[in-house]
């Protein structure tokens, strides 16, 4: 983006807080297009979207678990169909505390502060999947069991 008083508000290339080999292992079945946080943009809350391209194999461990964030949360899922928009074109198993979910339709997902959620498992893809996760906090920081 030019330099200007408020181009720094615009992102347009992926600043990814991962490890180059997070990243490359995560290109095997997704395409990740953008992450903004506090880091990349100075007072945003974070926010990442990326297409599943494919369901992972074997599922990578970091999608087995489940974990709670301090923060809100919202998770959407949309279909790449315009012509049929709620159809995802595929299945993701996700959980929200012990209620397991099979989400078919095009959606967006509220996590309370504090929920146990995940694991999140692409089941099938029939067509990409859009995905994005915002928390409502500087850093996208998740809690296993016991930690704080």
């Amino acid at each position: 983006m030019a330099e200007s008083k408020y181009g720094k508000y615009i992102v347009t290339e992926l600043k990814s807080p991962h490890p180059p080999e997070f990243e490359e292992a995560y290109s095997k079945w997704a395409k990740r297009i953008l992450w903004m946080d506090n880091k990349v943009v100075d007072g945003a809350f974070q926010m990442n979207c990326a297409w599943y391209l494919k369901p992972p194999t074997p599922v990578p461990d970091w999608m087995k678990g489940n974990h709670t964030h301090d923060a809100d949360e919202i998770i959407g899922f949309f279909s790449s169909d315009p012509d049929n928009a709620y159809d995802l074109g595929g299945e993701v198993e996700f959980w929200l505390e012990d209620e397991q979910h099979i989400i078919t339709k095009s959606c967006m997902i509220f996590v309370p502060g504090g929920m146990r959620h995940c694991p999140l498992i692409l089941k099938r893809v029939n067509r990409p999947i859009f995905h994005f996760s915002t928390v409502t906090i500087g850093q996208y920081r998740l809690l296993r069991d016991g930690e704080k």
